[in-house]
């Protein structure tokens, strides 16, 4: 498996990318998005039900589409870190990050020895099962995607700190967390909360990073692309299906 070399430098870059979330656990909607049109691809193992047999088969059925797949591990653990990306991820989400000594512990579980602590082993999928390993392993750090999440009011009092971690790649806001734990649940037209994400693209500008979003629906498209978001999602897999029965349903019922 050859890891893109082009990506990250792209993100770095501050091109503008759009991704969608995936969080059925269904190989065939990764399929489907991956297709899409989408430049990368983000399967949610934080929330969505998926297992590690699923994961192996989203990141086979992503394989088949020119999609960056990315995986949001359910905590930043190396164990985690370690699963997703020798099944083949080429980049990892980390949820709730809230400092940058939590940032440097999620930089070294990418990283394999001296850069960091990643365990080595060459048969995985990741390096086409040994046949790629040295190549893999000489251009991984450079080539895979590290994205933190912002999501606490702790985040943003760090928010500097963390973009200064070399290896954070991208300053991704869950805006629901991130307004729940504010005191203002989904209030993302208020001052407070556009502040926050002023500070997050203000840091992420400095230290040469990217500034993210997920974004429910395009309401707030325009406001994130004009704070210097650039690598953002909307919507996902589980969403899509569901606002297409209901309307499906409600031309049947006539309504």
């Amino acid at each position: 498996m050859q890891l893109p070399a082009d990506f990250r430098p792209r993100v770095l870059a501050r091109e503008w990318l759009a991704g969608t979330f995936l969080n059925l656990g269904s190989p065939l909607t990764v399929e489907i998005a991956g297709n899409a049109g989408f430049d990368w691809i983000l399967i949610d193992h934080e929330h969505g039900p998926g297992g590690q047999d699923t994961l192996l088969h989203q990141l086979q059925a992503a394989s088949a589409t020119p999609a960056f797949p990315l995986v949001r591990i359910a905590e930043n653990e190396p164990a985690r870190f370690k699963r997703v990306l020798d099944m083949g991820a080429f980049g990892v989400m980390v949820p709730y990050v809230c400092s940058a000594d939590e940032t440097r512990a999620a930089v070294q579980a990418m990283r394999y020895p001296p850069r960091g602590l990643r365990g080595v082993a060459k048969a995985t999928r990741a390096s086409g099962y040994g046949a790629d390993f040295e190549t893999y392993r000489a251009h991984a750090h450079e080539r895979l995607l590290t994205v933190i999440q912002i999501e606490t009011t702790d985040a943003i009092r760090h928010i500097d700190d963390i973009a200064a971690v070399d290896g954070a790649d991208v300053l991704f806001v869950g805006p629901s967390d991130l307004s729940y734990n504010m005191g203002i649940p989904d209030q993302l037209d208020s001052a407070p909360f556009i502040d926050a994400l002023r500070a997050v693209a203000d840091a992420a500008v400095r230290h040469g990073k990217a500034a993210g979003i997920f974004l429910p629906s395009s309401t707030h498209l325009d406001m994130v692309r004009e704070l210097g978001f650039t690598f953002n999602a909307i919507g996902s897999d589980g969403g899509a299906v569901r606002a297409g029965l209901l309307g499906y349903a409600a031309v049947l019922r006539g309504k």
